[in-house]
């Protein structure tokens, strides 16, 4: 059995969903999960996680999805072992970050929305100096100056973009990229609620509470 997560987008319209899973069923695939992450506008983007018989099937669901009027399929992933719904992983990653010592709670925060989101690169940092990071991340002056600049800018929280930041207190940001594979406003929710959590489980005086978030990209 092959697993993939579609993400499409949707006219917000009665029975576009159930035409999905129709060609979907078509081509013998089994939509066992689905996560609204934006709506407005008249569209809906929606992720659907989908069993296959056969990674060989994986093109020929994605033209029948994309033949429904209206549909356009913004990205599909394998997933590699069992699907973990989002929420609970989010959860699991919060429980996880208390149960770890205070000062391993920067690399663990880092490596938990890496996990999560599955970002090229995510970095914590203050204004001189990277706290935490994985993957090629950038130096901490260039993630200030971009989160300095979409500030200045008045940037929209609920948009869509390749990278996200949270603001950690008044010293530190998080920030997270993941080219070609927008975030979109449930996953943005989702990192700013479990930054501020695992914000308030920091050591004292290493990130401060959580204020806001912006988005960018």
């Amino acid at each position: 059995m092959h697993i993939v997560i579609v993400r499409a987008w949707l006219p917000d319209r009665p029975g576009a969903l159930g035409q999905v899973a129709s060609r979907i069923g078509a081509v013998r695939g089994d939509v066992c999960a689905i996560e609204i992450l934006e709506q407005g506008a008249g569209t809906v983007i929606d992720e659907l996680v989908v069993r296959l018989p056969s990674p060989d099937l994986v093109d020929l669901m994605v033209a029948e999805v994309a033949a429904v009027d209206g549909v356009s399929v913004e990205h599909v992933r394998s997933v590699k072992g069992e699907f973990a719904d989002p929420d609970l992983a989010a959860l699991a990653e919060v429980a996880s970050q208390a149960e770890t010592a205070p000062d391993d709670r920067p690399d663990h925060l880092v490596a938990a929305v890496s996990r999560l989101t599955g970002a090229d690169w995510v970095v914590l940092c203050s204004r001189h100096r990277v706290v935490a990071s994985i993957g090629n991340a950038p130096a901490s002056d260039w993630v200030w100056a971009l989160h300095d600049g979409s500030t200045h800018l008045g940037s929209d929280t609920d948009g869509s973009g390749d990278d996200v930041s949270v603001v950690v207190g008044t010293d530190l940001v998080l920030m997270a990229s993941r080219p070609g594979r927008p975030f979109h406003s449930r996953e943005r929710s989702r990192i700013e609620l479990m930054a501020r959590i695992a914000g308030a489980l920091m050591p004292s005086g290493a990130t401060g509470d959580i204020v806001s978030a912006a988005s960018l990209g």
